[in-house]
């Protein structure tokens, strides 16, 4: 396991929990509705779950404190920063094509590009770490403080200018599900919100936000290390960000699906609380089992992530009954039969959480790491 400074294992830990945590939000156990805080809020509103993806972004962030460092040529960067967009989104889009077959009466038939998703959560990451990327290679951190405010409230004003007047916050009433259904039409949509994207195009603009966010935590820790007063400082901004939040959402309301401003501000000002409290709890020490736990995540968040969400649909399609997949078998034989009800299905993506971190500990214990 390649070690850290310490006071940066905040960092690593950090990272290595919003994947963690996203694996159990994705791969509840069937049988049984998961716990409310671990399922997305329906729209409006907030849970537990809905922290993740930003979080996971914010992470992001983190890492261009430290890969942006080094002085590079403009040419050297852009196609570099280029490149590394370019093949997460081509990931992302071609892990929802997968497994690129099914089943039409009764043979296989590849599914055709015309019924392919094209956006998803990778192609968001893509998309906002580019943006992110260009504002921090020419921009100093009180113009990217300027430009997260013009995002924020940018997007607010071209969702109540440009969406349906009665009602311009709805899931096909907002701009972001026009742009989508003009740009990239219904069969390259996502299936399951009724012709509404959560990752669609114009969300991409709040959530570079998180991006750039997280970069300038982590640039802050970096230029105040082992600093008591700028941890405080840090989480106070947090609270302060968090209140923001809640005081926009009667005027802006929180949603993760729609990645409003008030969603962004709560969840920029959680993580910058709980980095704060990881830096504070962590600072000085030497990684141990715990947070050797949460590393093993954090070294390989893309492969794992990938993993983790293939896996689950291998596993949905090997049938061990008509209709029943091996992932829903065990939910519902093994973690149903022994802890009925949300308790077995939060039972079950942890088994699978902890198989993907076995994916992890090998590719550590081999020394593999994979960056794009």
């Amino acid at each position: 396991m390649s070690k850290p400074a310490a006071r940066f294992l905040s960092l690593d830990v950090f990272r290595g929990l919003t994947v963690c945590l996203m694996i159990v939000v994705n791969t509840a156990g069937p049988g049984a509705k998961a716990f409310t805080q671990l399922v997305h809020a329906p729209w409006f509103g907030f849970t537990a779950a809905d922290a993740v993806f930003p979080s996971f972004l914010f992470a992001v962030g983190c890492s261009m404190a430290f890969a942006f460092s080094r002085p590079i040529p403009t040419q050297e960067f852009m196609a570099k920063v280029l490149r590394r967009a370019a093949l997460i989104f081509l990931l992302g889009f071609l892990m929802y094509w997968f497994p690129f077959v099914k089943k039409v009466d009764g043979h296989w038939a590849l599914i055709p590009f015309a019924d392919t998703r094209i956006m998803g959560v990778l192609q968001r990451i893509a998309l906002a770490y580019l943006l992110a990327a260009l504002a921090v290679r020419w921009l100093s951190p009180r113009l990217i403080v300027a430009l997260s405010a013009v995002l924020l409230l940018g997007y607010w004003a071209i969702l109540m200018t440009f969406g349906d007047p009665a009602a311009p916050l709805s899931k096909l009433g907002n701009a972001g599900t026009h742009l989508d259904l003009f740009l990239i039409g219904q069969n390259h949509l996502y299936r399951k919100d009724g012709g509404f994207d959560p990752e669609g195009l114009l969300g991409t603009l709040p959530s570079t936000v998180n991006v750039l966010a997280g970069y300038l935590a982590a640039r802050f820790l970096k230029e105040n290390p082992g600093s008591s007063s700028a941890l405080t400082r840090m989480a106070v901004a947090g609270v302060v960000l968090i209140l923001a939040g809640l005081a926009w959402n009667p005027l802006f309301p929180i949603a993760k699906k729609l990645w409003t401003g008030s969603f962004v501000l709560l969840t920029v000002g959680i993580d910058l609380v709980l980095l704060a409290g990881l830096t504070k709890l962590l600072e000085g020490k030497e990684p141990n089992r715990a947070t050797y736990f949460f590393q093993v995540f954090g070294l390989n968040p893309l492969v794992i992530y990938l993993f983790s969400e293939i896996f689950v649909t291998v596993l949905g399609m090997i049938e061990v009954a008509p209709g029943v997949g091996v992932y829903k078998w065990i939910g519902v034989n093994i973690f149903q039969a022994m802890a009925p009800g949300a308790i077995g299905s939060l039972l079950c993506a942890i088994a699978y959480m902890l198989v993907c971190w076995l994916l992890g500990y090998v590719m550590d214990r081999r020394g593999i790491v994979v960056k794009l």
